[in-house]
């Protein structure tokens, strides 16, 4: 009996160690892969803060607690179910969905940089100003949630591609690929928001702080009011940039990559990259990486403005038409 228990121990244990390893090697898999869509990551915690500008500041936390929610769904219920399939029955057709979505950045960034270069009002997805009351703010989140859908796609579809790139060559079983995956979906939902929550309670903590007695915190919490409005433009500027570097890279990379196989734009941009790491010596890895960063970011945009102005062009012949039906029932 004793040594029946003792072996009983003994397996309990060895299952132990086992499961222990396992959780590691998601962990360390579920970073790793993350880290591919880190580009996107940047975007999201970049267009969020957007939604919450202008409401009441005791609503700004719990907006973003719904918005995460609604983020964390998306990823876990509907995304991540998708991307497991597709990764291992169709790896094919996620380098294709990768490529569409990578247009849509392109389109993302290209528009935002046009309509500043045309003088127009910045109205990034639809961002409320000012907006109050329930019905507003349940706009204010179904919005957020739906572009929010967008970016997770690309996030997860990137991250799946890291950690089949990781795994080639190993075995792994179809469960242990979607727990990864699940575990990024958390971790990546956690920082973005929780990035989200501290730069919009920024200026309210600076405000509080600035009503204590001693100087230093008066200091402090005058500067972080101060730097709130200079934070959120730059978080647009790289938001913008991320968009126009990540989509041109997944274009670019997509290109080269099956079902397209074709090197007519990625040869050149690797030859460049090479080139600037054979003559940056100890800091050639650096220029490598900024050489495609930049290139990625220049095809982007092109891209991205060839998508706007056809969209602009379809939009304008469809408002031409509907108003000459209309001048014609008159």
């Amino acid at each position: 009996m004793a040594g029946g228990l003792v072996g009983l121990l003994d397996d309990v244990a060895a299952l132990a160690k086992l499961a222990a390893a396992s959780v590691d090697d998601v962990g360390v898999a579920a970073v790793k892969a993350s880290a591919k869509a880190a580009g996107v990551v940047v975007d999201d915690a970049a267009v969020t803060p957007a939604y919450v500008q202008g409401l009441a500041a005791e609503r700004e936390l719990p907006i973003i607690k719904k918005i995460a929610i609604g983020s964390l769904k998306n990823k876990l219920l509907f995304i991540t179910p998708v991307v497991i399939v597709l990764s291992r029955w169709a790896p094919d057709v996620i380098n294709i969905i990768l490529m569409f979505g990578g247009a849509f950045l392109c389109y993302e960034g290209a528009h935002k940089i046009i309509h500043k270069l045309q003088g127009h009002e910045d109205k990034d997805h639809g961002a409320p100003a000012a907006m109050q009351g329930p019905e507003a703010e349940a706009k204010t989140i179904k919005g957020a949630i739906t572009t929010d859908f967008i970016l997770s796609a690309e996030i997860m579809v990137l991250s799946s591609k890291g950690l089949t790139e990781q795994q080639a060559g190993n075995e792994t079983g179809l469960f242990q690929f979607g727990v990864t995956l699940a575990v990024i979906a958390v971790i990546i939902t956690v920082v973005v928001y929780g990035a989200v929550g501290l730069i919009v309670k920024m200026d309210d903590v600076g405000l509080a702080m600035t009503q204590r007695d001693d100087e230093a915190s008066k200091k402090t919490g005058a500067a972080l009011v101060a730097a709130m409005p200079v934070l959120l433009k730059w978080l647009t500027i790289i938001g913008t940039a991320a968009m126009l570097w990540v989509g041109g890279h997944i274009i670019l990379a997509g290109t080269h990559g099956s079902p397209i196989n074709w090197d007519g734009i990625y040869g050149p941009v690797h030859d460049f990259e090479e080139w600037l790491h054979d003559i940056g010596g100890g800091i050639g890895g650096l220029l490598g990486w900024l050489g495609n960063t930049t290139a990625s970011a220049i095809l982007g945009f092109i891209i991205g403005a060839i998508i706007f102005f056809v969209v602009t062009a379809i939009k304008g012949n469809s408002h031409d038409g509907e108003h000459g039906e209309a001048h014609a029932a008159h």
